[in-house]
């Protein structure tokens, strides 16, 4: 089966792609391109689905253990296994391969044409609350890119009207950000709507970045993308990662 394969023309022709479900080895609960090796997924089926995106993306798959931080890693083709414990990567490299994974966070590419920098991060509630893009943007710059030319684009995320979160997490949001109060909509009773698409678009906005997102929802669309959300509301034991890469 074809691998589907989502990119972003604010990227331009860098080498990049937001990978779907479709395609895939991996079957049950996890079935297509999982890409997670966190997962408890048989890891032949992994293994497989990982070659497939590095065929696709023309070299060896660069990640990081990523843990709802705001690390970056700076990629120089000298790392070793096992992978750092972060959530961005940034190289001016050619030819290496930046990943990210997710299943309802924003996976989040990023390219500096001119300077030829590329960056990538996974930025759930917790990375973009505690500054991941604007680190990974500050990693960009630390190996030649500026931020008035860095173009970042958001991939499949958990849209708002599919996240609902209690009062104790937008009081989170509150004790750190006096612009937060804007991405939450009122919902049942004393739950709110979390846009964390739009939030994440705020916090590139603002570093200065000009930022787009695909417009796909992974909770919503079970064919296409897996999502921790609802893997979790169906009772499931376990979910698939989405792969998100990109290239110099």
């Amino acid at each position: 089966m074809t691998l589907e394969i989502l990119r972003s023309d604010l990227l331009g022709d860098v080498a990049h792609g937001f990978f779907t479900r479709k395609g895939g080895a991996s079957s049950g609960v996890f079935a297509g391109l999982n890409c997670g090796t966190g997962s408890s997924d048989q890891s032949d089926a992994v293994a497989t689905n990982r070659a497939r995106v590095a065929r696709e993306m023309g070299g060896r798959l660069r990640g990081v253990h990523q843990v709802h931080s705001a690390a970056v890693v700076t990629i120089d083709g000298t790392e070793e296994d096992p992978p750092a414990r972060a959530d961005a990567l940034v190289t001016a490299t050619p030819g290496e391969v930046l990943t990210i994974l997710t299943a309802d966070c924003q996976p989040v590419l990023f390219h500096d044409p001119e300077a030829g920098v590329i960056g990538a991060a996974h930025a759930g509630w917790k990375g973009a609350l505690a500054g991941v893009l604007e680190a990974t943007v500050d990693g960009m710059e630390a190996l030649g890119a500026a931020r008035d030319r860095i173009r970042a684009a958001i991939g499949p995320s958990i849209s708002q009207r599919a996240y609902e979160v209690g009062p104790e997490f937008l009081d989170t949001f509150l004790a750190e950000d006096d612009a937060a109060p804007r991405f939450f909509a009122n919902g049942k009773g004393d739950r709110f709507q979390f846009d964390l698409v739009g939030y994440g678009l705020h916090r590139l906005r603002r570093a200065g970045v000009e930022a787009e997102w695909t417009g796909h929802c992974t909770y919503s669309d079970p064919a296409r993308f897996y999502s921790y959300r609802r893997t979790t509301h169906a009772g499931e034991a376990d979910y698939g990662r989405l792969i998100a890469a990109i290239r110099l």
